[in-house]
């Protein structure tokens, strides 16, 4: 099931992303599931797409070739902002500042990929729009592996 955007509060809009944030590194937890960690995250914004980066993880190099990779492919970029991994009920949601800079709204869906040290964030939809999105989603999950090998 895809999660939706959320309103969370002061804080914006955020989106719950506990098995992407686990699997890609962003959370660490101890043996019994207590989160020990939370990364430190940038969140960078494209039509009907967002990158979130640990930025405690990736290089400056690989970071500019993820954003250069979705800036090329949609045309756009707009504001990249720190947020924050939480702690939100029984798992984890990730704050995204800029989300309605790439188009995003409170009540959308919104497929996440998790990658190591990446979250990718697309618009659902039939749409040509949600269907663009979520392909470059994968590429640019397909990018992060290759720069982690």
């Amino acid at each position: 099931m895809v999660n939706q955007i959320k309103s969370s509060g002061e804080d914006g809009l955020a989106l719950q992303v506990t098995k992407p944030a686990r699997s890609a590194g962003l959370v660490d937890e101890d043996d019994e599931g207590e989160a020990t960690s939370l990364a430190r995250v940038r969140v960078f914004s494209f039509d009907s797409l967002l990158l979130v980066v640990g930025l405690d993880t990736l290089s400056t190099k690989q970071v500019t070739e993820l954003v250069v990779s979705a800036a090329q492919d949609t045309k756009s970029i707009y504001r990249a902002m720190d947020a924050t991994v939480q702690i939100a009920g029984n798992g984890y949601q990730v704050q995204l500042p800029p989300a309605e800079d790439a188009g995003f709204h409170e009540g959308d869906r919104a497929p996440c990929q998790g990658a190591p040290g990446i979250l990718l964030i697309s618009k659902d939809g039939d749409s040509s729009v949600g269907r663009d999105a979520s392909r470059l989603a994968d590429d640019l999950v397909t990018i992060r592996r290759e720069q982690v090998v």
